[in-house]
């Protein structure tokens, strides 16, 4: 079952006042379905990964997050702090919604700026308005969205303070926004920039562009133009993110010498690259493509100590609301994937090299090509050559879970169906991390496939994995150790 990130068609009365129970802590911590090795909170609904960002000398993580139940709803942010971007320990929601604010119904997903020994927080706030103010367009059309603005001054960001009037109010006069949402912050120059996720009625959706001499200053944020955007499906849907007409989670930053544009739309991540022209701030785009394929949405990215260009995503489920309520959680962060920009203006994609650690052992590899990764975990990684024929196939028991084809002749990967041509110089490889009820995948060192599956019974099997093919195959497994004892780490270290 796909899951929108949002719920607005759903009462939202009810949404807000559903309150967790179904599952206690002891069954949470044994559930064979949890990832060991993905970040995720103690319990409940997660969504969007927020402004994520490597401040003195820790990894913080935000994300939207639901105290009260494991479905979607009183959109908070939640914080955790890692030394690695691989061991998490959950700290204090960093904020909530504000009664009577412009955040009362909701706290919705933003980025992260530092200045100084300061760190802001910009994010979208929701409210209850007049159809003439409201920005979502969901058939309710109740729900309005300005840009917000917090800041901490505390060393480990636990302790946050809130603007308590927008910093962007309003979208531009004028035009008939289809959303208003996700915004992300920059300095250049003597300026701020900040993007904000859009879409204009029966045109399609954009990235508008805002900027000002200083961040926390409410009436001086100037609204510039339309970064770059696209065109609408013509189909129109509930959801106008589901059309094209609304990209949301847009992120823009510097690449390997050009400059790369993330959004989410059609239930799908894009990528885009080009070049800045910084005297007009008008991004011209020359190449494009997806993300991942699978059950991967709204992701954001992050430098990191080394200055590596980080994503992260969230990992959505594929089950019902129910199944989530009586499960007592929902949804997971992507495992840190490294992006960098070929000199074909291609965007690569390979997992954080440092999530090796993790290994705990290699698995044997049968003579036939094949191996068993136990308890639903591991990792593995299967290399093949160009011009010779790849098959990956993994299975619990009789259950196909997933399959990865190359076909050299048209130089193409195809997962599960979902045919992603390579292009020249790239080798069909095939990386993969099985956790719990997921599988995270990267084929080609160019595009995710994120899968979920789910098992009945207590106790995760082992999966098994063989692969077929021409020649110079070469595959590897190894175990993964758990990166908490219990999958809750609730408790600050």
């Amino acid at each position: 079952m796909k899951i929108n990130r949002r719920h607005f068609l759903i009462g939202t009365s009810a949404l807000l006042a559903l309150q967790d129970g179904f599952a206690s802590e002891p069954s949470l911590a044994h559930d064979p379905r949890r990832p060991q090795f993905h970040l995720l909170p103690a319990k409940n609904w997660m969504n969007d990964p927020n402004g994520p960002i490597y401040f003195n000398g820790k990894y913080h993580m935000f994300f939207q997050y639901n105290p009260l139940a494991a479905v979607w709803g009183d959109m908070s942010w939640y914080h955790s702090v890692s030394p690695d971007m691989i061991h998490w320990t959950h700290l204090p929601i960093a904020f909530t919604p504000t009664p009577g604010g412009p955040d009362s119904f909701g706290c919705f997903s933003g980025s992260a700026i530092g200045v100084g020994g300061r760190v802001y927080q910009v994010y979208t706030g929701t409210r209850v308005a007049s159809k003439e103010l409201a920005t979502i367009r969901d058939g309710e059309d109740k729900i309005q969205e300005s840009q917000c603005l917090a800041y901490s001054d505390d060393p480990r960001l636990i302790q946050w303070t809130k603007l308590p009037q927008p910093i962007i109010p309003l979208p531009p006069t004028g035009m008939q926004v289809t959303g208003f949402r996700d915004p992300s912050a920059w300095k250049q120059g003597d300026w701020y920039y900040m993007t904000v996720g859009s879409g204009v009625a029966n045109v399609g959706g954009c990235v508008l562009l805002y900027r000002s001499k200083q961040i926390e200053v409410p009436t001086r944020w100037e609204y510039l133009h339309a970064l770059t955007g696209g065109e609408w499906n013509g189909h129109k849907t509930a959801n106008p993110c589901d059309d094209g007409e609304m990209w949301e989670c847009p992120d823009f930053f510097a690449l390997d010498g050009g400059h790369v544009l993330i959004y989410s739309t059609l239930g799908k991540v894009f990528w885009q690259s080009g070049e800045l022209d910084t005297a007009a701030m008008k991004f011209h785009v020359s190449k494009t493509g997806e993300l991942d394929l699978g059950a991967f949405y709204a992701p954001k990215t992050q430098l990191d100590a080394h200055g590596r260009r980080i994503l992260w995503g969230w990992i959505q489920e594929r089950r019902s609301q129910d199944a989530m309520r009586a499960a007592g959680w929902s949804g997971m962060m992507s495992l840190p994937r490294v992006l960098n920009l070929d000199s074909n203006g291609t965007l690569r994609v390979t997992p954080l090299p440092e999530l090796d650690q993790l290994r705990d052992g290699a698995l044997p590899v049968k003579a036939s090509g094949g191996c068993t990764l136990p308890d639903a975990s591991g990792e593995l990684l299967c290399a093949g050559v160009p011009g010779s024929s790849l098959e990956l196939t993994m299975s619990e028991g009789t259950t196909e879970l997933l399959r990865v084809r190359y076909l050299p002749e048209k130089h193409t990967m195809i997962a599960d169906g979902k045919e992603f041509p390579l292009e020249n110089g790239d080798a069909p490889v095939v990386h993969a991390f099985v956790d719990g009820s997921v599988i995270e995948v990267i084929l080609g060192q160019r595009i995710g496939y994120t899968k979920r599956f789910y098992f009945e019974g207590s106790v995760a099997p082992g999966i098994d994995v063989r692969v077929a093919g021409s020649s110079g195959i070469k595959l590897s497994a190894w175990k993964i150790k758990a990166i908490s004892s219990n999958r809750l780490t609730t408790q600050a270290s």
